[in-house]
């Protein structure tokens, strides 16, 4: 599989932030596999624990964060460069009590001509005892 064109990321792009605030999974997944039907890798946030596959990399994380969180990609922050994705996101978290909470990350993206994804994100992770969005990302990363 060739690299994706700058085309394809950006519509890739725009899709993985409307599927997901869409909450639909397989529209989701079907938005990655066009442009990385391969391996996955990913370090969420860089310096914890690498995961591995795209069910560990996309679909649990889809599973675990849906309907708590939305994402919004910073105006003016997404480029792309070759085959490589940047942008900062907003990730607008609700509680069930209806607390609101914003945390920004730094994610990139880059994809390879075998078809495989390298995801590296940065943001400060909630502390465990933060509530329900501690509570959370207990479950993301014990």
């Amino acid at each position: 599989m060739p690299v994706p064109t700058t085309e394809q990321l950006l519509h890739w792009a725009d899709q993985y932030v409307a599927t997901w605030n869409a909450g639909d999974k397989a529209a989701f997944e079907a938005n990655w596999r066009a442009v990385a039907p391969g391996d996955f890798r990913m370090l969420d946030p860089v310096g914890t624990p690498e995961k591995v596959g795209f069910e560990e990399c996309c679909l649990n994380p889809f599973d675990l964060f849906q309907p708590k969180l939305r994402f919004r990609i910073q105006p003016g922050t997404l480029f792309v460069c070759g085959n490589e994705v940047a942008w900062v996101m907003e990730n607008h978290f609700t509680t069930d009590d209806g607390r609101k909470t914003v945390v920004l990350s730094i994610e990139t993206y880059r994809f390879e001509p075998d078809g495989s994804a390298v995801l590296r994100t940065y943001y400060n992770v909630p502390d465990h005892g933060d509530g329900e969005l501690g509570e959370i990302f207990q479950t993301y990363l014990p």
